[in-house]
């Protein structure tokens, strides 16, 4: 099993990335969360993996964390959900978003992840709902959830999408108060766009 690996980023393009890893290049299947945190190529990554063997190919997906990891492991344990409906999952919303979905069992928050209907959200949220665990989502950032809420719905409230939203949470400083996060987060989204 190969569980991870480090190596030089030589390609990234959508949801695919090549990483040489001692002379050998790696083709992995990434969720979008992991993707857009990637370095420019030629950086040094490290990626937590997960190898998926079938009759006809060997599917390799990687990871920036390794909740990301697990999250996926038990996404793919549900019936009716495979590596690509978990990948797509894990595009859509982060970790916490999705622990967040299942225990308040807001299925809407899912269904907004393309290729999930509302059947899938509800069995979903019912298979999950005491599979997540609490302390993957642990984390080294000191900035609170509470916090990292009001920082989230005053973007979404400004009509940045959720994946904006989030990328922009996971940047600034882990230190900072709803208002000042809120500032730094439109600094950085004003020189995305």
């Amino acid at each position: 099993m190969i569980g991870r690996l480090t190596g030089k980023l030589l390609e990234k393009h959508p949801p695919q990335v090549l990483l040489e890893v001692q002379g050998v290049g790696y083709e992995i299947d990434v969720p979008m969360s992991t993707f857009y945190d990637l370095p420019a190529i030629g950086g040094e990554i490290t990626l937590y993996t997960h190898l998926v063997i079938r009759e006809d190919m060997h599917l390799l997906f990687g990871f920036a964390t390794e909740p990301e990891r697990q999250t996926f492991r038990q996404l793919i344990k549900i019936s009716g959900i495979g590596a690509r409906t978990a990948l797509a999952l894990l595009s859509g919303l982060s970790v916490a978003d999705l622990h967040h979905a299942v225990s308040t069992q807001d299925s809407a928050q899912l269904v907004k992840v393309p290729g999930i209907g509302k059947k899938t959200a509800e069995r979903l949220l019912l298979e999950l709902r005491d599979k997540l665990d609490l302390a993957l989502l642990n984390s080294d950032r000191a900035l609170s959830s509470t916090s990292e809420s009001d920082i989230l719905n005053a973007l979404l409230s400004l009509g940045y999408s959720d994946r904006e939203a989030s990328w922009a949470i996971k940047q600034i400083s882990s230190n900072a108060m709803v208002s000042d996060g809120i500032r730094q987060a439109l600094q950085l989204l004003s020189k995305e766009r």
